[in-house]
């Protein structure tokens, strides 16, 4: 005890037996080593960015280098989109588990290093699957990914609400949002570039070629996992000098619970689903869908499909902030769903430039993120919060798994158009729920379209 005494004196800057001034007086810290001060938490907040930049850039390597992963290792489209299954089927039980071992048996700072070194081995594994030409292996390492990968994200919100809760924290979800997409749209405009480098060094494209390229991606893990380290030091220093306490993640997941969710809760679940599943194993099969139908190179189809990253990236701290503003989260649901009903269409049925779509999609995605997703706080009390959103991850993880699959099938035996008709079908079904969702809370009365002065005024008239 008698040691953390003297540490914390230590940090605090304590003067020496001699000085003039008043024995065990304090000294200012500096801004950047205080802890209390805003240079320093900007510190904290890049390092909590960088968090997450390794596990979302090696995410959609898949996507990035479709062509070279089904050609070196001779797998179909089917097979291909097993490595995306193989990192959701992990987290349809661990949305409910990563919050419970963050609190209950690491803590945050050891949760969140755990959680990178899953990430960085999970990715070690899937490109030594390419070197010694074994996609069972990549499998394997897709599925150990995903094991860090979502509760990674976890412990990020969780050392945000810690260091910026009351201050700048919907400001501070939306930089690391921003720097998530950052990581993807690097990673869909760098591994192609990067693969043909390593193929003119080694002389030969290849399985090699590929696994030395997914290897020299997985460094960007190596950083998330020193930003862990990092943060660890400061948060435990902090601890010391603020005494504070280590961050919680507020979930408290009681499956009996779900049986009281209400019919707007399960739609606002049935939304999730339907339009997740029409984004993101679109964006894993994109690639070689413009290759294939508007004859892009290699490099243009790249970057066209990262552009929903890239305009998610500056637009979605503008979106949320516009929906604080305004209220009516139904409405904004509904014209995101729709413009993504309106994008899908183009691209399936006409040969318009794609950047017109594609940039609708980035809009409509940025949107729906904001402001389906706070819906859930308003129909749930805050005690089943936990379980709530811990169930909507987990069904869309597992939504994501069979639909992955199923888009593999498709394009495998009935080729691009019939793949965009399917999710036509998807985003169709989330527009019906979006309206289902209207209907039902103007009929009970509830507060899911609320202006913002509404929702003020509502919970005014609750705390009197």
């Amino acid at each position: 005890m008698e040691e953390e005494d003297e540490e914390v004196r230590a940090l605090l800057g304590d003067r020496p037996d001699g000085d003039s001034a008043v024995r065990g007086a304090p000294r200012a810290l500096p801004a950047l080593c205080d802890p209390s001060h805003l240079a320093h938490r900007l510190v904290v907040l890049l390092l909590m960015c960088l968090l997450g930049f390794g596990s979302y850039f090696c995410y959609d390597s898949p996507a990035a280098l479709q062509t070279q992963v089904k050609r070196d290792m001779q797998v179909n489209t089917t097979k291909f989109m097993l490595l995306y299954a193989w990192y959701s089927w992990p987290n349809v039980v661990l949305c409910f588990l990563g919050g419970f071992l963050i609190d209950r048996i690491f803590g945050i700072r050891w949760g969140t290093v755990i959680f990178s070194c899953f990430v960085c081995i999970g990715q070690v594994i899937f490109a030594l699957g390419g070197i010694v030409n074994a996609f069972w292996l990549m499998e394997f390492g897709r599925f150990v990914f995903g094991i860090g990968g979502e509760s990674l994200a976890v412990a990020q919100n969780t050392y945000a609400v810690s260091w910026f809760k009351g201050k700048e924290l919907n400001l501070v979800f939306g930089l690391q949002l921003s720097m998530a997409r950052i990581g993807s749209t690097v990673n869909m405009n760098l591994m192609g570039w990067l693969y043909t480098k390593i193929e003119t060094a080694l002389g030969s494209a290849g399985h090699t070629t590929l696994g030395v390229t997914l290897m020299i991606g997985g460094v960007t893990c190596i950083l998330s996992l020193i930003c862990a380290l990092v943060l660890a030091y400061l948060d435990r220093r902090a601890e010391k000098i603020l005494h504070k306490e280590q961050g919680k993640t507020g979930e408290v997941i009681k499956l009996t619970d779900i049986k009281d969710f209400s019919l707007p809760l399960w739609l606002i679940f049935l939304i999730c689903v339907c339009y997740y599943a029409a984004v993101f194993p679109f964006i894993g099969l994109g690639k070689v869908f413009f290759i294939e139908k508007f004859r892009f190179s290699s490099q243009s189809a790249s970057a066209i499909n990262s552009i929903v990253y890239v305009i998610s990236a500056p637009m979605s701290p503008v979106f949320g902030l516009l929906v604080d503003k305004t209220g009516k989260n139904v409405i904004w649901v509904l014209c995101a769903v729709a413009t993504t009903l309106v994008s899908h269409m183009m691209l399936a049925f006409t040969f318009w430039n794609p950047w017109i779509a594609m940039s609708l999609l980035g809009l409509s995605y940025s949107l729906l993120a904001c402001a389906l997703w706070p819906m859930v706080a308003f129909v749930v009390p805050d005690h089943q919060l936990g379980t709530a959103y811990g169930f909507m991850q987990s069904i869309q993880n597992l939504g994501l798994a069979v639909i992955s699959i199923l888009a593999g099938m498709i394009l495998d035996t009935r080729g691009y158009l019939l793949l965009e008709v399917f999710f036509i079908a998807c985003v169709s079904l989330a527009l019906l729920a979006v309206v289902c969702l209207y209907l039902v809370n103007r009929a009970r009365g509830g507060n899911l379209n609320y202006s913002a002065k509404q929702r003020e005024e509502s919970k005014l008239s609750h705390t009197e």
